[in-house]
């Protein structure tokens, strides 16, 4: 199969594209590369017979130019919540590339009569009912209170499912990918290609390229190691605030298993994937685990919120269990130490990937 991967030259794309070619898939990769560090893969994925354009996904001229696929993944995005809020970057630069940019996909898509795989995010789920959701420390983490008269629709003991509101609130960030998951599913529906939508958790691994509003285990293991100044923002400062995590060569069975059933009913095309409640740190527990390994650093408090701050998000990902026999393969200590020895080998990691 010849597949086109969105982002390929990413943290996320580049882990990718390396188990696809695996797979026997010949890959064509269409990077930007204005995110800081991409440059640093476009060497080996070469070596690897990756086909690598340089183009962007918000000019439609770039992807008429591309020649036909049998599939595309979008693994491209500005996947920060602070996007287009932090005086730092552009909203409408923000929803040309994640919505725009799904858009000239589809309309590829559409002409070439190739699927479409979306990698979303949990932060599609609507802030307030999380922001206000009952919780309780345990072991220096946050967690739901078991005894709250009542949770939200669509939070369990085993985390957030797919029924879960996406209603705004949800940043303008997952209002871009949501826009992005409705959109794809009805140009599929209205030109009868196949799509997927993936709803993925913290993706976390080594050589991500990380910073405090985005890749956040990676940034806060190579940031401790080598004695940056970390803190605890928000929530009393105590950094008891949990995200699950996934690697995302974990992904690369479940969109095998995508490829090969295009004819998938319209109920079981949005699954959440993630690393589930076996898999959630807080960033408390984070530092503790990085004092075991490197040495103690301290970590400062501060206690002024963030926009779109929750105090705990875990994805439920049974409905992939169900429909695709999918669960995570990496154990989030694995994932730590993969992260925690890429660091050691590359101490200049932070300046390469995200510069101040």
């Amino acid at each position: 199969m010849t597949i086109l991967l969105t982002g390929a030259c990413g943290f996320v794309g580049s882990t990718l594209a390396r188990q696809l070619v695996a797979q026997g898939h010949q890959l064509i990769g269409l990077d930007n590369f204005i995110r800081p560090g991409s440059e640093a893969n476009r060497t080996e994925l070469k070596a690897l017979g990756v086909k690598l354009v340089h183009g962007d996904l918000r000019a439609a001229s770039d992807i008429d130019a591309l020649p036909a696929c049998d599939w595309v993944v979008d693994a491209a995005a500005n996947p920060s919540v602070l996007a287009g809020v932090d005086g730092k970057t552009s909203s409408r630069q923000l929803v040309e590339h994640n919505l725009g940019g799904t858009l000239n996909l589809l309309e590829y898509c559409k002409r070439h009569r190739a699927g479409f795989t979306l990698l979303s995010t949990s932060r599609v789920y609507s802030i307030p009912p999380l922001a206000a959701l009952p919780v309780e420390v345990e072991n220096h983490a946050f967690r739901p209170v078991a005894s709250a008269a009542s949770l939200p629709a669509g939070l369990g003991a085993a985390g957030i499912d797919e029924t879960f509101a996406t209603g705004a609130p949800v940043s303008l960030y997952g209002a871009t990918k949501l826009a992005s998951e409705t959109l794809a599913l009805e140009y599929g529906e209205t030109f009868g290609f196949p799509v997927f939508i993936n709803r993925c958790g913290v993706l976390a691994g080594a050589g991500q390229f990380g910073r405090p509003d985005q890749g956040i285990f990676a940034y806060w293991i190579n940031s401790y190691l080598s004695r940056r100044p970390l803190r605890y923002i928000g929530f009393g400062g105590q950094g008891h605030q949990v995200r699950d995590c996934l690697h995302p060569r974990d992904l690369a069975p479940l969109l095998e298993k995508q490829f090969a059933a295009p004819q998938t009913p319209a109920g079981n095309r949005l699954v959440n994937v993630s690393g589930g409640a076996a898999s959630a740190f807080s960033l408390r527990q984070l530092s503790d685990w990085c004092a075991g390994r490197f040495g103690s650093h301290p970590v400062a408090a501060d206690l002024a919120p963030r926009p779109f701050d929750i105090p705990w998000m875990v994805l439920d990902s049974a409905k992939a269990a169900r429909t695709w026999d999918w669960r995570p393969q990496t154990p989030v200590t694995a994932i730590l130490e993969e992260i925690a020895v890429h660091a050691q080998a590359h101490p200049d990691w932070l300046d390469l990937s995200a510069p101040l």
